[in-house]
């Protein structure tokens, strides 16, 4: 990533040196998982889609310990994986909302809240910003070559009572918890970045 792009990482001390922690972050772009995985201070393991896993590039993200999940479906399998991760000391990295969209965490699914309340694991949210601002000139689908993209780590967030229990009201109470934390880390994020 320091190759292609100039990334600006602001924040990363705030990640846990050791110990379980999901990284919570915004998506806006496809290179904002991999700017993440080449900046981040440790190694993180995120949940991609199934459909990523194809040919050489399959391959490769298994090789470097990224999560193959059915989007489609509630993958018993992958949750595994994830909380095994987890259990192990290691950092899980979810895109919250799914999905690419506005990165705005305006709208979490429960995968989140679900892993940090299971496994009571710290939650660092991290903005990427400037990742689609515009696209590059040789390359449309990536940024333009060597253009600022900002990464920025917020303090953890902790949910659930630490009993690990996953009941409805749990996990919603969780989720709301979760969303005003992740949106008030992007506020602050972009105030200083300036983006």
């Amino acid at each position: 990533m320091y190759g292609l792009f100039r990334p600006r990482v602001l924040g990363a001390w705030r990640m846990p040196a050791s110990g379980p922690v999901i990284l919570a972050v915004n998506h806006t772009h496809n290179v904002d998982g991999p700017m993440l995985m080449g900046t981040a201070p440790r190694p993180v393991h995120f949940l991609i889609k199934r459909e990523a896993f194809v040919g050489p590039l399959g391959r490769f993200l298994r090789g470097i310990g990224q999560l193959e999940v059915d989007r489609g479906s509630a993958d018993r399998a992958a949750i595994l994986r994830a909380l095994g991760v987890l259990e192990r000391g290691g950092v899980l990295g979810i895109f919250p909302e799914g999905t690419r969209g506005e990165g705005d965490f305006a709208s979490l699914r429960a995968g989140l809240a679900y892993f940090a309340v299971r496994a009571g694991a710290p939650v660092v949210p991290v903005a990427v910003l400037g990742s689609a601002d515009r696209p590059g000139r040789l390359i449309k689908g990536l940024p333009p070559l060597r253009s600022r993209v900002d990464v920025v780590f917020g303090d953890p967030l902790t949910v659930g009572d630490g009993s690990g229990r996953r009941t409805r009201r749990a996990l919603d109470e969780a989720t709301t918890e979760l969303q005003r934390g992740l949106a008030a880390h992007l506020t602050e994020a972009r105030r200083l970045t300036g983006r």
